[in-house]
């Protein structure tokens, strides 16, 4: 059975059968049917809040942050990395990995979600201004699916119509193709949906317009962009938080006005009902977490840190996070920060760890324990701290290649220090998808493509005013001689690293290679023109029946 299809018939199966297991069983006792199910009112609600679970599957998740953020210009694979293939571009960057073939999974049952929406709520029990509002959500959540795979993957399997049948047969279709479909929706999600909504995490036409904005930009329609973005700042009723901080603290982060949209974490199951396939082959309905646990992917393994006498003065504790130590910073992203004039560097890395236990003879609980810097510093100077200090020189080599994998820098960003217990993995934070500091961004590269690099400037200088330490507000600002594409993409890595955008970043400017061969020694050597698209899953291409019309992406293994 063609995978794609076999998830998109699960999709169809979960979004029919709500939470009632009953409805798994051979015998339909009930007598109700897809049909007239998806006519009910709560059948209809159902069916377009299970357009929304599989955002859980993307936003602050393992392979999803492997496959956007990792392999990059800003991070590299640390010692608990699960997916080096994806950090160093190795051999193993085939379609059999697993974090690939999970995601198109999830995007495409995704995709089968919206489109099972978008065919049955015209004929659901709803009232016309509900209904309006539910298709619109359909069509913003269908662009958003569609806009990772297309990015992802390429011009692969476009389709609009749900699912109600297997089939071996798929074809290709032009990313111009995804684009025209991605456009039409938002534009259609725009013109259905409220500006303002009393469920906080549903798609609004605010959200519409700013995904258009960012859709424009990967068109290079920068007219569209422009329009878009400034109208997403000037009219509706967002606003950047006061500080960066405000956006990294646990306490603030869910709630500041500069959130657009963002995939809801919480223990309310409203858009939490999942599908998996059972070993027997057939669905089992279950609930996504209604936890973010993105916290645990960047922290570093403090715990391990040795003094001199080979004790430890830093135990795990719920501040300081629970050490998964996937990822790590490269130099590069270190260096991209002057921390003498922006707060964001502060709010993104650890630098010092306070000793929380009595184990070690010199270093008493409540001192400092733990200093990090990025800047190298002499054995005579580090003698004169009772603190165990890690430096650049001993995390990185002078290249920037990495010398320690396990002692580094924890990029805090995503901390949750009001987690429930010290190995609870979970967390409240929502996972952003759009803020408004993105759109200055985009206004601002706009109008430098436009050739109004002064109007450019004003856009940029409104998101580094905002991250500038208190009195520096002035220096942080730059000169429209200075806007150019790739001080772009350092601010954008600044501002926004860590937010699952920074692969398709460089990939949509060109920068993708470059950027990794000349910051990123770990895949410098093996990232090619190819890696600009993600293989097919080879569970995909053993289903495909038209194998000459659907096969695996150049520069990957056609495997039998």
């Amino acid at each position: 059975m063609n995978k794609i299809f076999k998830w998109c018939m699960l999709a169809c199966v979960a979004t029919t059968l709500g939470s009632c297991s009953d409805f798994l069983e051979e015998e339909n006792r009930s007598g109700l049917t897809a049909d007239t199910f998806y006519k009910t009112e709560s059948g209809a609600n159902a069916l377009i809040n299970s357009c929304y679970t599989p955002l859980r599957f993307w936003y602050g998740q393992e392979y999803a942050i492997s496959m956007t953020e990792v392999g990059t210009d800003i991070f590299t694979r640390a010692n608990g990395c699960g997916q080096p293939e994806l950090s160093d571009y190795n051999s193993s960057l085939q379609g059999s990995s697993n974090a690939i073939t999970k995601e198109w999974e999830r995007l495409y049952s995704a995709l089968n979600s919206c489109n099972t929406a978008l065919d049955r709520l015209p004929n659901a029990a709803l009232g016309e201004s509900e209904k309006n509002i539910r298709m619109g959500e359909a069509h913003f959540l269908r662009a958003l699916y569609l806009w990772h795979i297309v990015e992802t993957w390429g011009n692969v399997y476009l389709t609009t119509k749900e699912c109600t049948s297997p089939s071996g047969y798929v074809y290709r279709s032009s990313e111009e193709d995804f684009y025209k479909q991605i456009t039409t929706d938002l534009e259609n999600a725009m013109n259905l949906l409220p500006e303002k909504t009393a469920e906080y995490g549903r798609a609004t036409k605010g959200a519409a317009e700013a995904l258009l904005a960012r859709i424009c930009l990967y068109k290079k329609d920068y007219e569209g962009a422009l329009k878009h973005a400034d109208h997403v700042i000037s009219n509706y009723d967002y606003k950047l938080a006061d500080t960066y901080e405000e956006l990294c603290n646990i306490n603030t982060c869910n709630d500041v006005k500069e959130n657009i949209f963002v995939c809801v974490y919480d223990k309310n199951e409203i858009f939490g009902t999942s599908i998996e396939e059972g070993p027997d082959g057939k669905p089992i309905i279950w609930r996504t977490p209604g936890n973010n646990p993105s916290h645990l992917f960047w922290v570093m393994c403090y715990d391990q840190v040795l003094d001199k006498d080979g004790k430890k003065p830093v135990t795990r504790s719920i501040e300081y996070g629970r050490g998964f130590n996937r990822y790590m910073p490269t130099a590069h992203y270190l260096d991209l920060f002057n921390e003498r004039i922006d707060a964001r560097y502060n709010a993104v890395f650890q630098q010092a760890w306070i000793c929380n236990n009595n184990n070690s003879s010199y270093i008493h609980k409540g001192d400092t324990a733990i200093v990090f810097t990025k800047y190298s510093m002499s054995e005579e100077e580090q003698a004169k701290h009772n603190y165990i200090v890690i430096d650049r020189d001993k995390v990185y080599n002078a290249d920037g290649s990495v010398k320690n994998r396990v002692q580094n820098v924890t990029f805090k960003k995503f901390l949750d220090p009001t987690r429930e217990s010290i190995n609870y993995t979970g967390s409240k934070r929502h996972g952003v998808v759009l803020r408004l500091a993105e759109m200055y961004l985009i206004a601002a590269e706009a109008e430098m493509n436009l050739g109004k690099k002064k109007e450019g400037a004003e856009y940029i200088n409104w998101v580094r005013r905002r991250a500038a330490l208190p009195g520096h507000e002035s220096e942080m600002e730059i000169q429209p001689d200075q806007l150019t594409i790739d001080f772009i993409l350092e601010e954008r890595a600044r501002e926004l690293g860590g937010e699952q955008q920074r692969w398709f970043d460089l990939k949509r400017t060109g920068k993708l290679i470059e950027y990794v061969k000349k910051y990123n020694p770990d895949a410098k050597d093996n990232i090619k023109e190819y890696h600009h698209l993600r293989p097919i899953p080879q569970t995909q291409l053993d289903a495909v029946i038209n194998k000459d019309d659907f096969s695996q992406n150049d520069g990957y293994s056609a495997e039998k």
